[in-house]
């Protein structure tokens, strides 16, 4: 039987912050304290869905949850708008400030750190506080910062980067193990690594979807019905997610556009979600009468939101593909729905839908590949429905938040003895 840990954990999200991330480290969490293991949280106050602190969390620096498993400790992360980057990163610089000093307290008690990454500077938290306990640091990187910001677009100051790529590489080299979600952000990083440093200490370990928690469902239904889809022989193309800057949206006004010139009202588009770029799509949606616009939905309507649209949209502007891997693919399969992704070539996306059958993937920032390869998928409802089928035979088999758990325990205990 596996002896007791004690975790110190230093993430951005945790539930009931909406985060994708924060889903993430909160089922893994869960697991962890079920098998018997203290874990202690340092983390923000909910604040992902409007970027300001959720109502009923406001009013205090910090606020502490005690629990039987350990604690949660959640501090102000000064929230920005994205567009605002100097006060965004003013306000990660504030967090990590206040986080990391609680941590490092915390740091005492403590077998190992879990640091996650972005921002990266919660790394170095992790390491401060993995010093000053004495204790392994893994650092969780689900995306390889700053390659993700530069290929975006984001970050453009040449000094800044720079700067941020040495952080990058110094945290590389302080972590007794970096965990990345793919095999090419394994070789991104890997190839970062000081010469003699074992490649071996980065690890690949997953996101994942519970197939038992989301599951097929019918497609009419009331968020369906909500927009006014709810017809029989409307098909739904829905991207569900960040609107940001690594989401060419723009592919998707333009399929739009081009149904919309056909005459082809039986196809509609819904893009589910918010962030910097919704103005890309808010404008288009303000003339086109095939286009939906909808703000974020509740985690509790994710299952309905999934079984909503036919054709599932997975985008990453061209050179995210190695050190991004966007965590609804894995919801999209478990829901049984099929995916057309504009992504890298030799990406985690297009071997996730090439293994499992689930669907297409086009050149990224395409928009001739994405609307033909996306007419060609419409016009073969049945063929959709069989992808769809595979996918969710794809997510039943593959590893669940119990058993990604179990390979970061492993780990830990690769490094704690």
């Amino acid at each position: 039987m596996m002896r007791p840990l004690s975790i110190l954990v230093l993430c951005p999200h945790y539930a009931p912050d909406t985060a994708p991330t924060g889903e993430v480290m909160t089922a893994i969490c869960q697991q962890w304290t079920a098998r018997g293991h203290r874990v202690e949280i340092v983390t923000s106050l909910p604040w992902y869905r409007d970027h300001a602190v959720a109502n009923g969390w406001t009013g205090r620096l910090v606020r502490t949850q005690q629990e039987p498993w350990g604690r949660i400790r959640r501090w102000h992360p000064f929230p920005s708008n994205k567009g605002r980057l100097v006060a965004r990163a003013a306000g990660f610089a504030g967090f990590t400030a206040l986080a990391g000093t609680d941590a490092v307290v915390a740091a005492g008690r403590c077998d190992v750190v879990f640091a996650m990454s972005p921002p990266i500077t919660l790394g170095a938290a992790g390491w401060a506080a993995a010093w000053r306990g004495r204790a392994p640091l893994v650092f969780n990187v689900q995306d390889v910062f700053p390659d993700a910001a530069v290929e975006a677009g984001v970050m453009r100051n040449a000094r800044v980067a720079a700067a941020a790529s040495r952080l990058e590489r110094w945290m590389y080299r302080r972590a007794a193990a970096v965990t990345v979600l793919s095999e090419g952000m394994a070789v991104n990083v890997r190839a970062k690594l000081d010469s003699g440093v074992d490649p071996a200490k980065v690890v690949v370990i997953p996101n994942t979807a519970d197939a038992s928690r989301i599951s097929p469902a019918d497609r009419r239904n009331p968020y369906r019905a909500q927009l006014g889809l709810d017809s029989a022989d409307s098909t739904v193309v829905m991207y569900a997610g960040n609107l940001g800057h690594s989401q060419p949206l723009e592919l998707v006004v333009a399929a739009a556009e081009r149904f919309a010139d056909q005459g082809r009202a039986d196809v509609q588009f819904v893009v589910n979600g918010d962030g910097v770029a919704r103005s890309t799509v808010a404008a288009a949606a303000e003339r086109l009468n095939n286009l939906h616009l909808v703000g974020w939905q509740p985690p509790e309507r994710l299952e309905e939101v999934l079984a909503a649209a036919d054709l599932h949209l997975v985008l990453l502007r061209a050179g995210l593909g190695a050190s991004s891997v966007p965590s609804k693919v894995y919801s999209v399969m478990a829901a049984g729905r099929p995916v057309l992704a504009s992504v890298d070539r030799g990406s985690e996306v297009e071997r996730l839908l090439a293994v499992s059958g689930a669907g297409r993937t086009v050149d990224p920032d395409d928009a001739d590949a994405f609307c033909s390869a996306l007419a060609e998928m419409v016009a073969d409802p049945e063929a959709l429905v069989e992808m769809g089928r595979r996918g969710r035979a794809f997510a039943e088999q593959a590893a669940g938040p119990r058993e990604v758990a179990d390979r970061y325990l492993d780990l830990f205990l690769d490094l704690v003895d």
